[in-house]
């Protein structure tokens, strides 16, 4: 069942003015291609948008803008709709601004380490492109996101241990307003690696979740690509001792690249899913980048003593290209096959982040609890950075079923934050995880969030009713 707003009527005067900056292919209101954009890869209510524009440069989407601003229209920004709190859902209505085909070729400074992109690029299309350079791009939700897409999230993933998040890689970024002025965030076509001149303008619109302004490029940090690459599995007796052996393994200060942890109950689904054959037990799934064999050599050693000092039952390594990319292929499938875990369910997925001397503790606690509540759920983590995911899959239609996974997901939110930890780590806040913001920043901190939102856009017609209650 679809959900059609109200606000669909009143917004059909405006589509001529539309259709004079982006022509007729640029805007439309059929029913078959606004299904395409109601809904993100969450378990929110479908909604569809009034309509869907389609620029195809800045200008025009600073045009579309000048339009919404002036007659009080809802605008939600779409990349590539992989966001799992409901970010681009448009909940209320309004225009949706499809900027998949806002595409141009990336720019690559490759003596600066640096490529500008545009809100069509994905992150996939990205490292193809810069392939032949000896550079690539390394942050990695999973999903091939669009990379402005993953600025307005804030998003992280499995390299963030060693590489960081979007915060950490992101030099600048070019911002049309509400009102349609264009932003650049650290002045036009300027990267410089650190500066000390004026706000952060930059930081504040990674993770706005398009609630302030419409980001239209990015200019990114790159990183040389390594030349050898080795990967471990190792499984382990409970989610207690795999937790244990990532925060030694930080504390002892091992290079790693990237660290995964999926639980035994996810280790069965990716085996059913994506045809492996691990042992049927918590695992972790680590990656190391170097430049010498022998230096990799000598980490998989440390790594592996590590491991079985607490309780590895298995220790598989492995330098073959082919066999790295099936285990990153599995662990990125982990979504789809928790979802076969319950055919015909749709995922509830939900994660936190604590610190890393309370991983452990809360991992298991979380296993425990599904366990003890009788809820079909995976838990798999970018543990590396203390972040952690949860998914479910679920029945909407059970609104018992429903209650008590809703009240999962607050206990879930209330261990993170009771260890010092956040509601999110990268997924965001979306319409999933408004209620917990106040508890976590404190009320003073969410009344300037808002102060900053109406300076930006007075109106609210920015991604409206995400973030804030």
């Amino acid at each position: 069942m679809f959900f059609r707003p109200a606000i669909s009527e009143a917004i059909a005067e405006f589509l001529p003015e539309f259709q004079k900056v982006l022509g007729v292919s640029g805007v439309s209101t059929k029913e078959s291609i606004l299904r395409q954009f109601s809904r993100d890869e969450g378990h929110f209510q479908v909604s569809l948008p009034s309509v869907v524009l389609s620029p195809k440069c800045t200008q025009q989407v600073s045009d579309v803008l000048k339009v919404c601003h002036a007659n009080n229209l809802p605008v939600i920004p779409f990349g590539t709709g992989t966001g799992l709190e409901g970010g681009s859902v448009c909940s209320q209505g309004g225009v949706c601004l499809n900027l998949r085909e806002f595409v141009e070729t990336p720019k690559v400074y490759e003596s600066d380490f640096v490529s500008s992109v545009r809100p069509g690029v994905t992150r996939l299309s990205l490292n193809e492109h810069l392939r032949n350079t000896g550079l690539f791009f390394p942050v990695d939700p999973g999903a091939d996101a669009s990379i402005c897409g993953m600025v307005a999230t804030s998003a992280s993933g499995t390299n963030a241990i060693r590489y960081g998040t979007m915060k950490e890689n992101v030099l600048n970024l070019e911002v049309v307003l509400a009102d349609g002025k264009i932003l650049n965030t650290r002045g036009k076509d300027r990267w410089p690696r650190k500066s000390s001149a004026g706000y952060n303008l930059t930081e504040l619109f990674i993770g706005s979740e398009g609630t302030l302004g419409v980001i239209t490029q990015a200019t990114l940090r790159l990183y040389p690509r390594p030349t050898c690459f080795s990967a471990a599995v190792c499984s382990f007796p409970n989610v207690f001792s795999a937790a244990t052996a990532v925060v030694q393994l930080l504390q002892l200060g091992v290079p790693v690249a990237r660290i995964e942890l999926l639980d035994d109950v996810q280790v069965a689904a990716c085996n059913a899913y994506s045809n492996i054959n691990l042992e049927v037990s918590p695992t972790l799934f680590m990656e190391f980048h170097g430049n010498e064999e022998n230096d990799l050599i000598d980490q998989m050693k440390v790594v592996e003593e590590l491991c079985i000092s607490n309780g590895s039952r298995t220790f598989k390594s492995s330098t073959e290209p082919r066999r790295m990319k099936d285990l990153w292929k599995a662990r990125h499938d982990a979504f789809y096959a928790a979802l076969a875990l319950r055919p015909g369910g749709k995922g509830f997925s939900t994660d936190v982040c604590v610190p890393i001397s309370r991983l452990a503790e809360v991992i298991a606690e979380t296993r425990l609890d599904l366990e003890q509540n009788s809820i079909t759920g995976t838990i798999v983590g970018h543990v590396g950075d203390g972040n952690f995911h949860v998914i479910m899959p679920v029945f909407e239609d059970d609104p018992e079923e429903m209650k008590k996974i809703y009240e999962f997901s607050d206990r879930l939110v209330g261990r993170a934050l009771k260890a010092n930890g956040t509601c999110t780590g990268e997924h965001g806040i979306g319409l999933g995880k408004m209620k917990y913001l106040r508890e976590e920043v404190g009320s003073n901190s969410l009344q300037l969030m808002r102060t900053l939102k109406l300076a930006l856009d007075p109106k609210k017609i920015l991604n409206p009713g995400k973030v804030f209650i």
